[in-house]
């Protein structure tokens, strides 16, 4: 059995059984959210890692697609319109791929960095237009609408956030599939000989501009799904689904999750929307270390995630990953500890910075801290410091297990 068809039966069991094991509300919206981000980082991995198009727009296919979502749902509410809440996604894939050509016909022209200049003026526009036209996208406040419209099917009404979960979770499974099965196409395949070599392509007789082009007209269309359940997970969309922010945390999930690798934009889409929700929760510090770890991530791993377990994917086979544990487990430990004293200098600076008002005391890891003394800033420095060089240490030895393991599988002609 091919490993895809593996991990995507393994995914479907893991979504439907995710309800039973993970109880309570914001559990249930987490899962929600991170439904729609497979599909959206998905779908933006379509034009960056399958074709090589770096966009700074792409949201403006998500939210277009769940304002007319909203729009429709408003209207079968309203009685002026039959349509089932579960294919409401369908309208926002065909506004994606509607607005997909439209706009695509303009930026395909271009390649590189031209293409990405333009992606941005164009997601720009539409963000303007958003305060412009309130009629269509209701100004500051959105468009906001019930999912509960209609007689329920089956006693499915959507009420109840599981049901919605589990309608995300279908339509992430479908859109999964597809954008799966599109990257085994001619056109997949010619997206990535776009990607590498665009000349050579021109000069085997096909036209990388109509490449590009149709790339980009079927990532809207998934990028429109995911508006699309949005706009029903949500019951509101509004001009930031459509803005530059929304554009921006979607290149951050499929960076961090692995371009090159069909599942890293998943693995980013889950990592990114667990860290959003429960950073916001712990820390109003959150972006920078958000930010922070972006920044690790592109310096030390410009693979993703999915790049670090590919690199792995060799020694796992040969049984050779074992030899690495002992000193990644040190090395976590290392970072964990640069990682604390980290956490400690943030917040006690953001502390006296914002909150000084209410007094020098703070809560810092269950311990009341006066953030205005001389020992939390020593206790902080000493730990990045300590834990900064142990990583560096841990670094050297594991560079040194690396060449003696890869000399191993070259003996055994394994590479």
């Amino acid at each position: 059995m091919r490993p895809a068809i593996v991990i995507t039966v393994a995914g479907v069991a893991v979504a439907l059984l995710l309800p039973l094991i993970v109880q309570g509300s914001f559990a249930l919206s987490m899962l929600s959210q991170m439904g729609i981000a497979i599909i959206f980082a998905l779908s933006y991995n379509m034009l960056l890692g399958q074709g090589g198009m770096l966009s700074f727009g792409h949201a403006v296919y998500f939210g277009l697609g769940g304002f007319l979502s909203i729009h429709v749902l408003n209207a079968v509410g309203a009685g002026k319109l039959i349509f089932p809440v579960s294919l409401l996604p369908l309208v926002g894939a065909l506004t994606g791929l509607l607005f997909g050509l439209v706009f695509g016909y303009v930026s395909t022209r271009r390649s590189g960095t031209v293409f990405a200049m333009i992606s941005l003026g164009i997601g720009e526009m539409v963000a303007a237009m958003s305060l412009m036209l309130p009629d269509f996208f209701g100004g500051e406040a959105g468009v906001s609408g019930n999912r509960q419209v209609g007689e329920p099917v089956l006693g499915i009404s959507y009420g109840p956030a599981v049901q919605v979960y589990y309608l995300i979770a279908v339509w992430s499974v479908i859109a999964g599939v597809l954008m799966y099965a599109w990257t085994q196409t001619p056109l997949g395949r010619m997206a990535n000989a776009v990607r590498d070599n665009p000349e050579r392509v021109q000069f085997i007789g096909y036209d990388p501009q109509r490449v590009r082009f149709l790339t980009l007209a079927l990532s809207g269309a998934f990028a429109g799904i995911a508006g699309g359940l949005s706009a029903i997970n949500y019951e509101i969309v509004s001009a930031e689904d459509v803005g530059s922010l929304k554009s921006g945390f979607i290149l951050l999930m499929t960076f961090i999750g692995g371009i090159r690798n069909f599942f890293g934009p998943i693995i980013g889409a889950v990592l990114v929307t667990f860290l959003q929700l429960t950073l916001s929760l712990v820390s109003k510090a959150w972006p920078l270390y958000f930010g922070l770890f972006f920044v690790f991530m592109i310096l030390f791993a410009p693979g993703g995630i999915a790049g670090v377990i590919m690199a792995h994917r060799e020694l796992w086979q040969a049984r050779l990953l074992s030899r690495l544990l002992p000193s990644y487990a040190a090395a976590i430990g290392a970072a964990l500890l640069m990682l604390t004293g980290l956490v400690i200098l943030v917040e006690i600076n953001y502390h006296l910075r914002t909150e000084a008002a209410d007094g020098t005391v703070m809560r810092l890891f269950g311990l009341n801290v006066d953030a205005a003394s001389a020992p939390p800033w020593l206790a902080g420095i000493a730990l990045l410091a300590a834990g900064y060089f142990a990583l560096r240490a841990c670094r050297r030895v594991i560079d040194l297990h690396w060449q003696h393991l890869r000399a191993e599988l070259q003996q055994r002609g394994l590479v």
